[in-house]
């Protein structure tokens, strides 16, 4: 599909999009004056968010808060939705052994990672009454869910994708946005990830380095440098990966995926038999058929201290 032909559908869906932005208002409208009820919890709960869909770079951002809370001596969880994962209504606690199936992704990359307590459930509310009730969490990190009014919060943090920003301003369907632009000025901050712009905290996605998803080794990041590989990205936005390995001089043979894509070994057979690289949320569902020829970039969120002492200060 065309740019005119994408624009063209984005003024014809123009309607609907009118009602989601009037749904949307009285929504958290309903909200506010009480009318719909917000669930109070025993531990102050950090929601990391955004106002549109598609990737904005949450999650790396929800793991450097988590290092960030442990090094300051306190005990955390995370919540998160679990997309795509398969399970029963009852909350699924995570950890690095967990079926990607059931979990879901991102949650998944959480615990591998941080080794904190992850709790899944549709209703965030339940998942974050569950986490305090079983693990005595005394902070909770909120993996998206912005527009989930009926947990309560007491930080907000929006995430802007530095180069896609809002798209073309319009509501779904029509346009990325799930919120007018104006809520921005109510949540307690405002990131932007990967560009400088007024009045937004800048953070950086960090290359790190390479890790065999078989035999787990670790490479430094020029180790791929001038080298053809493939590079896998089932996420939100998989130019942005392409454009790190361009960065790191890797001559990269790109293959996209839906987000949230689910691997299957046929997925990764390739013609040529360079070694795969993929990102972190990726790996996570490869593990089961992993070779040694299958490698991840870890890559970290660059939070200011400044930013981190002011948000540790609202706690």
């Amino acid at each position: 599909m065309n740019l005119d032909k994408k624009g063209f559908l984005s003024y014809l869906l123009l309607p609907i999009s009118v009602a989601f932005y009037f749904l949307s208002n009285a929504r958290r409208y309903l909200y506010q004056i009480g009318f719909f009820r917000s669930y109070n919890f025993k531990a102050p709960v950090i929601v990391v968010g955004n106002i549109t869909v598609g990737g904005s770079g949450k999650t790396p951002i929800v793991i450097a808060l988590v290092e960030h809370l442990k090094r300051q001596g306190k005990k955390v969880g995370v919540v998160s939705r679990g997309y795509g994962g398969k399970r029963s209504n009852k909350t699924l606690y995570v950890n690095q052994d967990t079926n990607v199936l059931q979990s879901g992704d991102e949650p998944l990359m959480i615990a591998t990672q941080t080794k904190v307590p992850v709790a899944v459930n549709i209703d965030r509310s339940k998942a974050v009454k569950d986490l305090i009730e079983s693990y005595e969490v005394e902070i909770v990190i909120s993996d998206d869910g912005l527009q989930h009014y009926s947990m309560s919060r007491d930080v907000e943090i929006a995430v802007i994708d530095g180069k896609r920003r809002f798209g073309n301003g319009f509501f779904l369907p029509s346009g990325p946005l799930r919120e007018p632009l104006s809520r921005l000025n109510s949540v307690d901050f405002v990131v932007n990830n990967g560009a400088l712009h007024p009045g937004e905290i800048f953070s950086n996605l960090v290359p790190k380095m390479y890790i065999n998803l078989s035999t787990l080794e670790s490479k430094p990041i020029d180790f791929f440098k001038n080298i053809t590989c493939h590079a896998v990205a089932g996420i939100g936005h998989p130019q942005r990966f392409f454009d790190t390995l361009t960065d790191l001089n890797v001559d990269i043979l790109p293959h996209s995926f839906t987000d949230h894509h689910y691997y299957s070994e046929d997925d990764l057979l390739f013609t040529t038999n360079h070694p795969i690289i993929m990102t972190s949320k990726d790996c996570v569902k490869c593990r089961s058929f992993a070779t040694d020829q299958m490698w991840y970039l870890l890559l970290e969120s660059d939070l200011s201290e400044d930013f981190l002492t002011k948000l540790t200060d609202k706690l």
